[in-house]
């Protein structure tokens, strides 16, 4: 485990507390030292540069599950609080977030007021894992269609 970058020696840890400040009211551990084009802090160890607060989880919680990743639970990306940090799945990790994923996730009802959820979805994009709304869809192809017809028909004339 040491050997994976994992644990931290005497000199690390000193190293490594030295680059964080407490800020008292959110609790988190701020990182102050470098931070990647993120905002994730950055820590040299065992040979290697990794992101603060992965080096931080595996030092006071343990090894990182193989499949899963550490989510902010406070949301901030310089935190190296582990008491901040969680093993999640990527999947879980995004919905948490303020992703394009999470917030379209968190909608009931499509931009006209449909129902996003049962009969209402259309099937073939379902199982691509994605959510369109029946209702609209319909509509459009009904529309599509009564404007094809028209200008086939103008054509005929």
């Amino acid at each position: 485990f040491a050997e994976e970058g994992g644990v931290m020696n005497g000199n690390e840890l000193i190293r490594f507390v030295a680059k964080y400040q407490v800020d008292t009211d959110t609790g988190c551990w701020v990182w102050m030292a470098s931070r990647n084009e993120r905002g994730y802090g950055m820590f040299g160890n065992n040979g290697r540069v990794r992101r603060a607060h992965q080096v931080s989880y595996e030092h006071y919680k343990g090894q990182i599950p193989i499949g899963l990743e550490i989510d902010h639970l406070c949301s901030n990306r310089a935190c190296v609080n582990p008491s901040h940090l969680e093993a999640v799945s990527h999947r879980e990790n995004t919905m948490r977030g303020k992703t394009v994923t999470a917030i379209n996730a968190a909608k009931t009802e499509c931009p006209r007021g449909h129902e996003l959820s049962g009969e209402n979805l259309v099937p073939s994009v379902l199982k691509r894992g994605g959510r369109q709304c029946l209702t609209c869809s319909r509509n459009t192809a009904r529309k599509q269609h009564a404007a094809k017809k028209q200008t086939t028909n103008r054509g005929a004339i």
